[in-house]
């Protein structure tokens, strides 16, 4: 009788162990691919993985792959559309969201705390015209990693006014509306552009191929550019983002309180991933200011970068390549004058915020 009794106990225990078991199993387990050896951003990425299985109780695990271990930033992409990767951080090229220009218009935002409005869920002027722009290529997006601004770099003079840029050879990417505006603001100056893919950059300055490009604090560091220019002036050009985005179908087929837990770990990634960004362009910024004393950074008053903007003419710019698209899919509202009221004005209220403390 003992042994029974012993023995019905252990079937008993061995059933309660088991279906704890069983329940604390996630009922998703989804891959998250990054496709670039970005460690600043997998901090991010990672306190999200963590914060959406928390706020699913375990029910969603997401496992982050980086440095392109799902493949390449266009696979990555073709990847979630089809269903076989479920969520990635990407970039969103014309050729492949025909609405992405909107996320990097030159001259929307400068600061990481302006970036903090517009790009944030579920308000943001950013978010709501890419969380369009997405989805229409089959696509939910989340949330959004800001990696900064660009600056101009080159190797003849510091430039602070557009006058500046006189006989400049400058190299530039595919990119049109930065082409544009770039061509805008070294109108009248003999500036002239040369297409030189990213990569060659390096080799192309050593080789006094052109004489500048546009370009990032990581870039100047970690790409070792700094070695072959001398002077940056930041902020007169794109602010960097890319955007974290997730199948549609699945994204559909969620219980909305899912959702909601998910939406709520992508806003507090995205802030953590500003706050870390941040951190790091000061220390790029202390970087170059300490191991490379003769490399000159130039720092634009207000109202001298006011002078840039106005001659980039951004207006023409929307109204050619952001309003076809907009009128798609917001007809008669003038959305494209819309958006750059809405930026405008989180501008203004951060420089007033900025200027009262």
């Amino acid at each position: 009788m003992h042994k029974i009794t012993k023995r019905s106990l252990l079937v008993v225990l061995f059933l309660f162990l088991f279906a704890g078991i069983a329940s604390a199993a996630p009922k998703y387990k989804w891959s998250f691919a990054q496709p670039w050896p970005r460690p600043v951003a997998d901090k991010g990425y990672q306190f999200f993985c963590d914060k959406v299985k928390e706020y699913t109780n375990g029910d969603i695990e997401i496992k982050l792959y980086s440095n392109g271990l799902l493949g390449t930033h266009d696979e990555s992409l073709h990847g979630v559309r089809d269903g076989s990767i479920e969520i990635a951080t990407l970039s969103p090229y014309v050729n492949l969201v025909p609405g992405g220009m909107m996320n990097w218009m030159p001259w929307t935002v400068s600061t990481f705390d302006e970036a903090r409005v517009a790009y944030a869920y579920p308000d943001g002027v950013l978010f709501k015209v890419m969380e369009v722009a997405w989805q229409e290529v089959g696509v939910q997006m989340l949330f959004s990693c800001s990696q900064g601004a660009y600056g101009l770099a080159n190797n003849v003079r510091p430039l602070r006014t557009p006058d500046d840029l006189k006989n400049l050879k400058m190299r530039v990417s595919s990119s049109m509306a930065s082409v544009m505006c770039l061509g805008n603001m070294g109108s009248g100056t003999g500036m002239t552009m040369e297409t030189i893919p990213w990569a060659e950059i390096y080799n192309a300055l050593s080789r006094k191929v052109v004489d500048g490009c546009w370009d990032m604090w990581p870039s100047l560091v970690d790409e070792r550019h700094v070695e072959v220019l001398k002077y940056y002036t930041h902020g007169l050009l794109n602010w960097d983002a890319n955007n974290v985005v997730i199948n549609k179908k699945l994204w559909d087929s969620l219980d909305p309180k899912y959702k909601e837990a998910i939406f709520k770990a992508g806003a507090e990634a995205e802030q953590y991933l500003n706050d870390l960004y941040e951190a790091e362009e000061k220390k790029y910024i202390e970087k170059l200011e300490k191991d490379y004393p003769n490399f000159e950074i130039t720092w634009l008053t207000p109202e001298e970068t006011a002078v840039w903007r106005e001659k980039a003419n951004m207006p023409a710019i929307w109204k050619e390549l952001c309003d076809p698209w907009l009128e798609k899919h917001w007809p008669g509202q003038n959305m494209g004058e819309k958006i750059q009221a809405d930026l405008a004005a989180i501008r203004d209220k951060v420089a007033a915020e900025k200027a009262g403390k």
